[in-house]
């Protein structure tokens, strides 16, 4: 009986990739002088609407309510805060940063339809979400219709 191997050239090749960047990864922990991470970050934000509110629930994991600043200005949301490196870690010490520390700023135009005399935020589990009511005049109606027959 004579068996078939399937080959697969892109297989060894990706596995050479691997190894590269297992051999790089090891060898150079992190890169002298950098500071990537600790430059500006962005966290993202989902907008979704619902019947009666618009809603906005940003991730910002590591934060304290505190130090999360929301704003309302000329029809202008802005959420600001800073997510600030553990002061019980020195930088030295960390031989890989991937998350982003840092002041960040985020701002959204709202519409004419949210009453911003109502907004609503919550910050729970890391994701601040911020409820933005609709005005009464612009939220759906429903109208009923009466329906005749043959015109009469």
């Amino acid at each position: 009986m004579v068996s078939i191997i399937r080959r697969d050239p892109f297989r060894t090749l990706n596995t050479l990739h691997e190894h590269l960047n297992r051999m790089f990864e090891d060898s150079f922990f992190r890169v002298p002088d950098t500071d990537s991470a600790l430059t500006a970050w962005s966290p993202a934000v989902d907008i979704y609407e619902t019947e009666h509110d618009l809603v906005l629930r940003a991730d910002l994991p590591d934060l304290n309510e505190k130090d999360i600043d929301i704003r309302i200005e000329n029809n202008m949301l802005t959420i600001r805060g800073e997510r600030k490196l553990e002061k019980n870690v020195s930088e030295d010490n960390y031989l890989r940063m991937e998350r982003a520390y840092g002041a960040f700023s985020r701002s959204f135009s709202l519409p004419d339809t949210v009453n911003t005399d109502q907004i609503k935020a919550e910050y729970r589990n890391g994701v601040l979400t911020v409820n933005l009511p609709k005005r009464e005049e612009s939220k759906p109606k429903q109208v009923k219709v009466s329906v005749t027959s043959n015109g009469k």
